[in-house]
């Protein structure tokens, strides 16, 4: 006859691999969490590439745009910055030169109906470049635009904007080909630090958004500027969340049954 220890006994060996697999996926999911977040911090890769960058001023420094230029509206009073560069996951290469607003737009009046923007263009080094060809000179206008007109319009008062695939690929014809390809080796001259600029605020307003129709296209075309890709790790972590919960779900599940289980035997 068995005893009721040994029966508990038993039950206990009975129980013991699905407390295992608990415990696994527990850890599992614990891991998952704790490794996701810091592949997201630390890409596994830092390959380079060879863009347009978008940009805006904030607090007197430029800030890394949180959208496309189409999908922006800037405000009055705004300044938008570009910078063409080689640049990876690892570092930023922003406009070399920092305007106001006041010093690239106070020289033009206001209209009304339209909006002032700051546009600052930094078309980066020779070392920049395709072939290391002497890139133009930086500069700085004043865009005078239609009050909701994104970001897209204020670039085309810079000269043409070259797209392709709803990437932004040359500002004012530069570069004239290529666009956000990768760079296999970056130069040591690439790789040095950016030296301060002087660009020269306009000394009066440019033509209004160029031409309507050159508006209008470079709106409607211009999409997200070419960024350097991120790791794919959001995805990870919302996967390692959902297993967290299911995981939680089948604990809580195996602590009610276990309680039941307990109950009958006591009654």
């Amino acid at each position: 006859m068995v005893s009721d220890r040994e029966e508990e006994t038993v039950s206990l060996v009975r129980r013991a691999p699905f407390r295992v697999v608990l415990v696994a996926l527990v850890a599992a999911a614990l891991s998952a969490l704790t490794v996701a977040p810091a592949q997201a911090a630390a890409p596994a890769q830092a390959a380079a590439y060879r863009y347009w960058g978008f940009y805006q001023l904030a607090d007197g420094a430029w800030t890394f745009a949180q959208k496309g230029p189409d999908q922006t509206v800037p405000k009055d009073g705004s300044v938008d910055g570009w910078r063409f560069a080689v640049a990876d996951e690892a570092s930023t290469r922003y406009p070399r030169a920092v305007l106001t607003f006041d010093q690239v737009c106070g020289s033009t009046p206001a209209e009304t109906g339209k909006k002032r923007v700051g546009l600052v263009v930094d078309f980066g080094r020779p070392a920049d470049a395709v072939d290391g060809a002497t890139p133009p000179e930086p500069k700085a206008l004043c865009a005078v635009v239609a009050a909701d007109a994104t970001s897209a319009a204020v670039l085309a008062t810079a000269g043409d904007v070259r797209t392709e695939k709803g990437l932004v690929c040359g500002v004012a014809g530069y570069p004239t080909s290529d666009c956000g390809g990768a760079v296999k080796e970056v130069s040591p001259e690439a790789k040095a630090a950016d030296q301060p600029v002087t660009i020269a605020a306009p000394a009066s307003t440019p033509s209004a958004a160029t031409s309507a129709g050159a508006t209008t296209s470079a709106a409607a075309t211009a999409g997200d500027v070419t960024t350097t890709p991120t790791s794919g790790t959001s995805g990870g972590t919302v996967a390692a969340y959902v297993i967290a919960g299911l995981v939680l779900l089948a604990l809580i599940g195996y602590l009610l049954v276990r309680s039941r289980s307990r109950a009958r035997q006591d009654a």
